[in-house]
């Protein structure tokens, strides 16, 4: 079956951006335009549940009116097929983003022109320069009071350390918004009404456009009187990637065309030399089909960006893969979600070609796995495909072992590719079944939503048994249990939330320890002599082997390693794992009858035991960046209330007409804040917050903390 769409017309993308700043809307209106849709369901009119935007389908998310879960469609225009994911815009979903990006080409960052840059606007923008993702800026909602193009331009430039250029002004704002100077053909386009099939007017650009059309506010008048230079500041950014167009400028005077130009915004884009910056109001149906536009003229084919790099076990880069169809079959497992239709690994494909039924292999897991029903996802449709080729996502039915950052290949020439890098939780509740009856049934469905969901972790507390899910905030955890009841019609009921501590120590020092049984017949020997030092934060564990003359043989030393790796998890406070160290093993001895790994790594588990004791332990706490925007009348209690939380301003910010407090917070202080800071301000306050860092614990409530636990661990063991 020869390839429908050339890979050059093909556009991978993702909308990314702050909860709230348009990013369904805007992709109601794509699917809209693209004819891919014959209507348009905006986000308020789903709180019934009657009704859903394509996207935004599960009812939790008609609930609250947020994206859970990232959603792909695809759509043509101008001939090319985009490929788009819609993603989250709440922090504890930030696993949707992180996972999109890795397999994406490129991406529209929208922003609130109101709030502008806002905390998961840097967040995402952080995980795009992680992995290499171009962008295009929409900045969105200009109809709204308190929109201003330029403040959310330079706040892209100050807080996001990017190039932001320009290529539309707005004309008017606010209420009086009616369209946006084309910087690169210099057409002042504008609408004659906010209906969805609204045709706009294509205007020449003149000086006295401002009272041609009616703007009166100063500020917007001398946006558009200065609508010249900023069409100078566009061509000599091209000119800078041109050689051939800035050699004819200079010598000639002639000015480059609008192809000429957009050749070389492509190249930038490409390059990330700057970022293209548009405007808009997505809800009221201005702007979205230029951003279609760019998206075609500016945004990467698969063809465009680097190959994917190939890895070794430690997971460090041995080669690469083109994207082509001529190359072995290779694709990046990026996301399993739990479907009417089974589950569903969603896939991209980054060379060759994959027919359904092909036999391919899990190059991770070193399994193989039969390729039955293949999809081509639109939301929550599923439409059957024969085959995929480079550059596609799609899913595939009922895979039995391949799991989110799994790569499958041709068995013939296997490979690697590049993983993913996946935060560490840092909330964790005790769940449990509503019904005794439905514990397996709840066991069941709870390991399917982990298995969807990296950011999810599952254990079980050793000593009471309880089943502990661990997750991104109160609200991901909420979430998960509320889909399990939809999803696998279980439900649940959540602990109190707790807070993952660690622990660490403060001082180096050495420890022996031997290990010794006599008891009839073959004994039991085993020395070590380790080094405990502490590391920096998020240092993690380090294992170093320092032993010569064979003192420890060879094949017990990963049993030392693996009995400290196992034994670090239970601390020496208040069970809370140890982080930030290295055990350097040094010296140590061994009987040639009695010695076997297992005496090696019982002999790591006590010498660790005996030296956390010494080393002066002390609990860590995970500290949150919290940023709560409220009306300045409030600012002063919102102050105070963040200093009794333990916490420590950083900053204060304009948000429009609102201030920001930038602050760091203890997570154990947090929980319980939205209700005190809407009683506070009247409801007219917002906050956000993700993690930052770990520090120790003051004292007095380390102790607190230590207490706590000793008194639930023998309140279960009783």
């Amino acid at each position: 079956m020869p390839r429908t769409t050339a890979l050059s017309d093909i556009r991978n993308i993702g909308i990314i951006a702050h909860v709230d700043a348009g990013k369904t809307t805007t992709t109601e209106r794509i699917l809209y335009y693209t004819g891919r849709k014959h209507t348009i369901i905006d986000i308020h009119d789903t709180k019934d549940l009657k009704t859903s935007t394509t996207t935004d389908y599960l009812e939790q998310e008609q609930k609250r009116g947020i994206t859970i879960q990232s959603a792909a469609v695809s759509a043509f225009w101008r001939d090319k097929k985009i490929n788009l994911i819609d993603t989250p815009g709440h922090v504890d979903f930030t696993i949707e983003v992180n996972r999109s990006l890795r397999v994406l080409d490129g991406a529209v960052v929208v922003f609130d022109g109101v709030a502008g840059v806002e905390p998961q606007s840097e967040t995402n923008w952080r995980l795009a320069d992680n992995y290499g993702v171009p962008r295009i800026c929409y900045v969105n909602k200009m109809d709204r009071s308190g929109a201003n193009f330029l403040r959310c331009v330079d706040m892209i430039k100050k807080r996001l350390g990017a190039r932001p250029l320009p290529v539309q002004i707005p004309i008017g704002s606010e209420e009086n918004f009616k369209g946006m100077v084309d910087l690169v053909e210099m057409k002042a386009l504008v609408w004659d009404s906010d209906d969805k099939d609204a045709q706009w007017q294509s205007l020449e650009v003149t000086p006295d456009l401002a009272d041609k059309l009616h703007i009166t506010t100063p500020s917007d008048r001398k946006l558009l009187d200065d609508v010249f230079k900023y069409r100078t500041e566009l061509v000599d950014t091209c000119l800078e990637l041109d050689d051939e167009a800035m050699e004819a400028y200079l010598t000639h005077g002639t000015a480059p065309s609008g192809d000429v130009l957009r050749r070389a915004l492509r190249k930038g884009t490409l390059h990330s030399a700057f970022t293209v910056v548009l405007c808009g109001s997505s809800y009221k149906n201005k702007g979205v089909q230029q951003v279609l536009d760019a998206v075609v003229d500016y945004m990467p084919a698969p063809t465009d960006v680097a190959s994917i790099k190939t890895v070794d076990a430690d997971g460090e880069p041995i080669g690469e893969r083109k994207c082509s169809d001529d190359e072995p079959f290779s694709a990046l497992a990026f996301k399993v979600i739990n479907d009417a239709y089974g589950a569903l690994t969603f896939i991209r494909v980054y060379s060759g070609v994959l027919s359904k039924g092909a036999s391919v292999q899990n190059s991770t897991r070193g399994k193989r796995e039969k390729i039955g029903r293949m999809v081509e996802m639109f939301a929550k449709e599923a439409n059957p495909v024969e085959e995929a080729r480079a550059g596609d996502i799609i899913a595939l039915v009922s895979l039995a072992d391949t799991e989110t950052g799994d790569t499958l290949c041709d068995a013939a020439n296997p490979v690697v590719l590049e993983r993913m890098r996946f935060p560490d939780p840092v909330i964790s509740v005790s769940v449990k079944s509503k019904l005794k009856a439905e514990q397996e049934k709840f066991g069941t469905a709870l390991g399917k939503m982990v298995r969807a969901d990296p950011s999810l972790h599952l254990e079980t507390d050793r000593e009471t048994g309880q089943t502990i899910l661990r997750g991104m905030g109160e609200l991901h955890l909420e979430v998960t249990l509320d889909r399990m009841r939809t999803e696998f019609g279980v439900e649940g009921i959540m602990g109190e939330p707790q807070v993952a501590y660690r622990e660490t120590f403060t001082k180096k020092l050495t420890e022996q320890y031997i290990h010794k049984k006599q008891t009839g017949g073959s004994g039991q020997f085993a020395e070590v002599w380790i080094t405990f030092e502490p590391l920096a934060r998020s240092a993690g564990f380090e294992f170093v082997d320092e032993t010569v003359g064979g003192s420890v043989p060879r094949e017990f030393v990963p049993s030392v390693e693996k009995g400290l790796k196992i034994q670090k998890e239970d601390g020496v406070l208040a069970h809370y794992p140890t982080v930030d160290f290295r055990a350097t093993l040094i010296d140590g001895s061994f009987h040639d009858v009695d010695s076997n790994a297992l005496t090696f790594e019982i002999a790591a588990k006590a010498c660790f035991r005996e030296a956390i004791r010494k080393a002066g332990p002390i609990l860590l706490e995970p500290v949150m960046k919290v940023e709560t925007v409220t009306p300045g009348d409030y600012l002063g209690d919102v102050i105070g209330d963040i200093n009794r939380r333990r916490g420590a301003i950083l900053d204060q910010l304009e948000r429009g007409t609102n201030i920001a407090v930038v602050a760091n917070v203890p997570l154990s202080e947090m929980f319980g804040y939205i209700g005190q800071l809407r009683g506070m301000t009247s409801g007219r306050a917002s906050y956000t917050m993700e993690f930052s860092h770990y520090e120790p614990v003051p004292r007095n409530v380390a102790d607190e903390v230590i207490a706590e636990v000793a008194k639930a661990k023998a309140a279960a063991v009783g």
